[in-house]
């Protein structure tokens, strides 16, 4: 017989649970789920990355799904078959880690450079994706001119571009 955090819930309790403590996550298909919006491939990795840690310092190990921009995040205790106390508490932390922003604290550390493309790793809350908002001839500008403006922030006296490899 599995241990008590071992018992599936029943999907009206993990829907009410999930709406009070993780309004950002949903019961689908047998599991809890939750995507994140990243700003770039660096993001994504980052946030691949920090819910491998928590799973495996948990040793409780989700789905993950990833693109350029996005990581959906799964969660179901496989050997009880459904959603238990595990899936939520291992939700909750995975919530708080990746959502952490220390330059809103007003405490010591500063942040991810919002404002500096170089660093950024999240996707601004208020935007939806570039791809999503503006249509394709004007991301095409965009794209031009951000391409003039990154060769303009990265220019050395010479001309050339500062690369790590430069």
């Amino acid at each position: 017989m599995a241990a008590e955090s071992e018992k599936p819930m029943p999907d009206v309790e993990v829907t009410a649970r999930l709406q009070q403590n993780l309004p950002k996550w949903h019961l689908e298909n047998g599991w809890i789920r939750r995507t994140y919006k990243t700003n770039s491939w660096k993001g994504t990795v980052m946030v691949i990355g920090t819910v491998g840690h928590l799973a495996e310092a948990a040793w409780h190990h989700p789905d993950i799904t990833a693109s350029y921009a996005w990581v959906e995040v799964r969660l179901m205790t496989h050997t009880a078959k459904g959603i238990t106390s595990k899936d939520l508490e291992l939700a909750k932390k995975i919530e708080e880690v990746i959502q952490w922003q220390p330059g809103t604290e007003g405490r010591g550390l500063e942040g991810t450079p919002a404002s500096d493309m170089r660093f950024a790793y999240r996707a601004p809350r208020t935007m939806a994706p570039l791809a999503l908002w503006v249509p394709a001839a004007r991301r095409q500008a965009r794209l031009r001119c951000w391409s003039a403006a990154f060769a303009a922030a990265f220019a050395l006296p010479s001309g050339r571009l500062a690369t790590p490899w430069t």
